[in-house]
């Protein structure tokens, strides 16, 4: 069985990772597999075999600016869009799986008309946020999407533009994305399984299929964290994120290192750009990223409890992870998040309540450390 993967990335970031996961799998038992990407060349070399680039960086570039200017994302890279679909006739795959199909790399109307035109071809579409079923937002930030999108109040969010196209956009992404012949949704919670069922991709069957971490690396890991970076006798609020933006809470650890006893706790937060960390107090330690999930895990280990105030999420992982080092997890009662706790000692708290959050710290750390 010949088998085509298509996702904005090719073995980096948290679905292209899962991606090429699962094309390892498929080769395993035999099958031919490829991974259609889209956006920059930086592909693992371990997963190289897979890669198929759809477009180039100025393509790219290109559709981001048109989707800035007129709010019509997934309708540009049409040139480099024909070129892929020429090549992927040539592959001839049986099994087609979509993962995020947005991100200004590929033209949905001409890739959904492609794969209409292959009606013996399955179909899986993994959904990782909410952007296939709206006029404009990559999360469903109103209801509007439930009977049709118009006058968008949340243009400025990802992918932003200028101008509001969010009728037509959900009158074209309706007519593109039903009516696969055979096509079933896969979702990484159920929170986000129970929004398709009530938007218009409610004809197709929907599986809820949890992303899961590799606890041969996530496992409780000793380090020297403490003692580089002087916090032996600090309690340790951590904070991870790919990419920090307003949506997963970077405002609120702000607002709670503003409240916290800094003789006693410290916060330290993982991927933040150099732009940001100028911003950030400066007893906030700021790390911009790890070297590999093995030091990734020892951060995690050495923590004393792991806080996630995100406001829009699917099924973050980072709370896996952090539970799987043993490590407890606060994080906000937001899309998938609470799917995601496991222990007893992590707590699901309202969006915001920073209060929740401290007593929470208050509770459970009322002294400091000791020095071993």
């Amino acid at each position: 069985m010949r088998v085509l993967f298509i996702n904005v990335w090719c073995g980096v970031g948290s679905h292209g990772k899962i991606a090429a996961e699962q094309a390892d799998k498929f080769t395993r038992e035999g099958h031919e597999v490829k991974i259609a990407y889209g956006r920059t060349s930086r592909v693992p070399d371990k997963y190289k075999h897979y890669a198929i680039r759809i477009g180039s960086s100025f393509d790219t570039h290109a559709h981001a600016l048109m989707t800035r200017l007129t709010d019509k994302h997934g309708f540009y890279s049409q040139n480099a869009t024909r070129k892929f679909l020429c090549w992927a006739d040539e592959f001839d795959p049986d099994l087609l799986w979509l993962h995020n199909i947005h991100g200004y790399y590929i033209n949905i109307e001409l890739l959904f008309n492609w794969i209409k035109s292959r009606p013996s071809m399955k179909v899986f579409w993994t959904l990782h946020d909410c952007w296939s079923f709206t006029g404009h937002c990559a999360w469903a930030f109103c209801d509007k999407w439930r009977t049709h999108c118009d006058e968008c109040q949340y243009i400025k969010e990802y992918p932003t533009s200028i101008h509001d196209n969010s009728y037509e956009n959900f009158e074209r992404k309706k007519d593109l994305f039903t009516g696969v012949k055979d096509m079933t949704l896969i979702t990484p919670s159920q929170w986000l399984a129970d929004l398709v069922k009530q938007s218009f991709m409610n004809e197709y069957p929907v599986e809820v299929r949890y992303n899961t971490i590799d606890m041969n690396i996530f496992k409780p890991t000793t380090s020297n964290f403490r003692e580089k970076y002087n916090l032996v006798n600090k309690t340790i609020i951590l904070g991870v994120a790919s990419l920090w933006e307003e949506r997963k809470g970077l405002g609120d650890f702000i607002k709670l290192n503003e409240s916290l006893d800094h003789e006693k706790f410290v916060i330290v937060l993982v991927g933040i750009k150099p732009e940001q960390k100028k911003l950030l107090p400066q007893n906030i330690i700021a790390i911009a990223r790890t070297n590999n999930q093995a030091e990734l895990a020892e951060i995690y280990t050495a923590a004393d409890v792991f806080f996630n105030p995100t406001y829009q999420d699917n099924f973050p992982t980072v709370n896996l992870e952090a539970e799987a080092c043993g490590t407890p997890v606060i994080t906000y009662d937001t899309g998938g998040s609470s799917e995601t706790i496991r222990k007893p000692e992590s707590i699901v708290v309202k969006p915001g309540d920073l209060e929740a959050v401290k007593n929470f710290l208050a509770t459970n750390f009322p002294a400091k450390h000791e020095e071993s």
